[in-house]
This record gives C-alpha cells, structure tokens and sequence, in this order.
C-alpha cells in the first residue's frame, strides 16, 4: 500500500524572475483614454485583448491606483489608440503621469468625444460592460461602440525595447 505523497510547495515567485519572463512576449502598444469631471485622463497600455466577436468586447487591464482608472470608473467609457511603428515618443510620454502630457500632443476627438492618438493604426471606442479586481489591476472589458482603422506597422514591445516587425515580403 503506498502512502500518497503531498505536493512540492509552490515556488515563490519574485518580481524580477516575473518580469524576466513576461518580458519574452513581444506584445502591441496602445494608448488608453478616458475622461473625468476635469478633462481627458491616459496611460500606455500593453495589456490589451480581444474578448469576443459578437458582440465586439475587447479588454484593457489598469493599475488600481491610475487616475485613468478612476476616470474610468466614473465615466463609463474608454478609448483605445493602437500605436503604430514610429510612435514611441508617444507611448514613453503617456507612461508618464499626470494630465501634462495632454498638452505634448495634438490629439483627435472620437465620437464618444475621447481623446485618441492621430496617426495610430487603430481608434476603438468602449462602453465599459464589465470591471474585475485582479492583483493591483483592474480588469475593463469594453463593449466597442466605434472605431476606425488604417494601415501600418504596429508599435512591438519586447524585453525592454521597441522592435519592429519583418518585412512582410519574403
């Protein structure tokens, strides 16, 4: 008769080994807006996905403690600026915080009346449908209510810097 042996613990998991690794997926860069009572409210994201196709739901993951969050929270709807290869000046100063950088660039207005990014490769305007605590994060998943798309490379992040995307040709 054998005795049955308990699992191994779980190995800790510290943030530079997390960081390490999650740094080997090359992922796309956006640019998330919002709004609250005092104008527009952004941050570069890179945790963004679709959800579903019918209807069209797409999800953004933000830090519990950004104003964006809290914008948010309060307006009900989000923007979703997919940058395009080129635009890393933008992506490094919508990392920064604060409503300043707002003023460092021109922006366009959606039909939500959203600030979104020119010349990104894609404009998605969100209701949000549903919000989950996860960690430090809160999770949006966001209806889409309009959006736009033009041709281009995208932004790729991947362990710690911008890259681009082969040629296409051959």
């Amino acid at each position: 008769m054998s005795v049955p042996v308990p699992p191994p613990p779980p190995l800790p998991v510290d943030p530079a080994s997390f960081r390490k690794a999650l740094a080997q997926f090359a992922s796309g860069i956006t640019v998330v807006t919002t709004r609250d009572g005092e104008g527009p409210l952004g941050l570069t994201v890179s945790a963004f996905c679709s959800v579903s196709l019918t209807p069209p739901l797409v999800l953004v993951s933000l830090d519990a403690g950004s104003e964006a969050h809290k914008g948010l929270r309060e307006s009900g709807l989000f923007g979703v600026s997919i940058l395009a290869e080129g635009q890393d000046e933008v992506s490094r100063l919508f990392a920064r915080p604060g409503r300043e950088k707002f003023r460092e660039v021109p922006l366009e207005t959606g039909q939500r009346g959203l600030a979104l990014i020119p010349g990104a490769l894609a404009h998605i305007e969100c209701e949000v449908r549903a919000a989950h605590a996860a960690g430090d994060h809160i999770l949006y998943v966001g209806e889409i209510v309009a959006l736009a798309v033009r041709p281009g490379r995208p932004l790729v992040y991947n362990r710690g810097g911008y890259r681009r995307l082969a040629d296409d040709a051959g």
